[in-house]
């Protein structure tokens, strides 16, 4: 189901908790909100969409994909740049990373170990500190 975005910095400062099976639906929810944004949006986590938990969507080329419960293990080649938030108005400089390498689950929960790299990296560690409670 397609949800409002959240734009309260209040909600979306707090650390999300981890995802378990029983969040399959807040997936669901996350993924139907993208594809409906997907004129103006990369990528959301859950606190996008007004609920606090471990699990991000990004669009990988023509795919959204979903990872719950997402941890940047490794990072290299930093880089500064300038990001916009769907939740959030204008744009803010921060230090993103050309390469990463996360673990997380996907909407089966499956464990998974991948390196990311360029636009999807930037994406997901974007979306990571959505998790973290850190707005840029």
């Amino acid at each position: 189901m397609i949800k409002p975005i959240n734009h309260n910095p209040l909600t979306l400062s707090q650390r999300a908790q981890p995802a378990t099976s029983a969040d399959s639906q807040i997936i669901t929810d996350l993924l139907d909100t993208l594809r409906a944004n997907t004129q103006i949006c990369v990528g959301m986590a859950a606190n996008m969409i007004g609920v606090n938990k471990r699990i991000i969507v990004v669009q990988m080329g023509m795919l959204p994909v979903a990872l719950v419960n997402p941890e940047i293990v490794e990072k290299s080649v930093p880089f500064a740049t300038k990001e916009g938030c769907l939740s959030l108005e204008g744009q803010r400089s921060t230090t993103r990373y050309k390469e990463i390498t996360v673990t997380y689950l996907d909407q089966n929960f499956r464990s998974h170990r991948q390196g990311f790299s360029d636009w999807i990296a930037q994406i997901i560690q974007h979306e990571v500190d959505h998790c973290e409670g850190i707005l840029i």
